[in-house]
């Protein structure tokens, strides 16, 4: 592993940002939100159960998050909360729920390259990034280790949402698990829609090889992360 630490010690915080990955998609997908019936293949939670079953879940779930974190962190570990700290962030005003906010905000209007980059490095970035920098605190990991990651992290984590935006437009509804041209539909900037498609695939390959390029002075192994970062603008679903 490339900061030398073990699995169990990246057990809690992986199950956490899990959850509130899980309660971020289905408040996503809320008639509030994006009003989605699909979801991995399946109907969305308001769709299975009803809309006050969804917001219920997704409250739960987030909670639960934190309190994985608190259960299972090491109360002696001095970066323990930094680690809760960095995923409050990341999930809250000034990350995931922020940035959706913007991106409800921008439905049918003109926004420029530099905005859409701003609302999806808050609403799908800051947690990928998040994933990132949090083994880093774990590890104790020094100010240019952690710079690096954290440049990876917001470089894949952008790409991620440049390729989901690709998949929307291109993709198999059979292979993504969810409707295709759904943005159009609601009339949602995307990357296709202000770049075209040709430059949106240009740019995830150059956040992807952007990405990699900072792994060069991290130390161990970062194999599993340069495939990650190349997977993430190659994936079908």
């Amino acid at each position: 592993m490339a900061l030398g630490l073990r699995q169990d010690d990246l057990d809690a915080p992986a199950a956490a940002i899990e959850l509130i990955h899980a309660y971020s998609l289905i408040h996503d997908d809320l008639p509030a939100m994006d009003d989605d019936d699909l979801r991995r293949g399946r109907p969305t939670c308001h769709r299975a159960f009803d809309e006050a079953t969804a917001i219920l879940a997704g409250d739960a779930l987030q909670a639960l998050a934190f309190e994985v974190l608190a259960r299972e962190l090491p109360a002696e570990h001095g970066n323990s909360i930094m680690v809760v700290k960095a995923i409050a962030a990341a999930c809250g005003s000034t990350g995931m729920a922020g940035g959706q906010a913007l991106d409800l905000a921008a439905v049918g209007l003109n926004i420029d390259e530099e905005a859409l980059k701003t609302m999806h490095r808050l609403k799908t970035g800051a947690l990928i990034k998040a994933s990132v920098i949090v083994p880093c605190m774990l590890a104790g990991s020094d100010e240019n280790t952690l710079a690096r990651m954290s440049t990876y992290g917001d470089c894949v984590g952008l790409a991620f949402q440049v390729h989901d935006d690709i998949l929307d437009v291109t993709g198999d509804i059979e292979l993504t698990g969810k409707n295709t041209l759904s943005d159009a539909a609601q009339d949602k900037p995307t990357f296709p829609s202000i770049l075209g498609l040709d430059e949106s695939v240009r740019q995830a390959r150059q956040l992807r090889d952007h990405a990699i390029a900072q792994l060069e002075e991290v130390p161990g192994d970062t194999s599993v992360l340069d495939w990650l970062a190349d997977y993430v603008i190659q994936r079908d679903r």
